[in-house]
């Protein structure tokens, strides 16, 4: 496992006018164990030379169909997770060819309404429902291995979910 690469990735914490945070389940782990039914934050790769502030917003327009936001903070460095054995045993595909992910996260603020969130504008969803929640529940949404990311996630863009 240790010599395959890490992936680069974009992450969004999306925040609305309440201060919540968009999150969705994925379609192909709705009964996760231990991760609330698969909930995670948006997130995507990052296409070879694309600017990763351009590749944020085009990951929130496929995966949630929406790019009515702005990027507002930036997560200073990298976070890195490594996937767990057995989802490359399971066919995952991008586990059986990267280590893991290298991630870079943007907090934006929602500038739409709840109306203009469409799971469904991608052919094939990666997500089946989505909702908004605090930020400090974002730990225990997120699946094992992504757990530490997002208490750090939690921990560093606490003062944006101040409405």
């Amino acid at each position: 496992m240790e010599l395959k690469p890490y992936r680069d990735n974009v992450g969004a914490l999306l925040f609305n006018a309440d201060g919540l945070v968009l999150v969705a389940r994925r379609a192909d782990l709705p009964n996760a164990e231990g991760a609330a039914g698969g909930w995670q934050l948006p997130q995507g790769g990052v296409d070879a030379g694309e600017d990763l502030r351009v590749a944020v917003l085009r990951e929130l327009a496929e995966e949630v169909g929406t790019d009515k936001a702005e990027i507002i903070a930036e997560y200073p460095g990298w976070l890195t997770y490594d996937f767990p054995p057995e989802l490359a045993a399971r066919g995952f595909r991008i586990a059986q060819k990267y280590r893991g992910q290298r991630q870079r996260w943007f907090a934006l603020r929602f500038t739409g309404t709840d109306a203009d969130i469409r799971l469904d504008a991608d052919a094939q969803p990666e997500f089946d429902a989505w909702r908004w929640a605090r930020i400090e529940e974002l730990p225990g949404l997120a699946i094992a291995f992504k757990r530490d990311i997002y208490a750090e996630l939690a921990r560093a863009f606490a003062h944006l979910a101040a409405r």
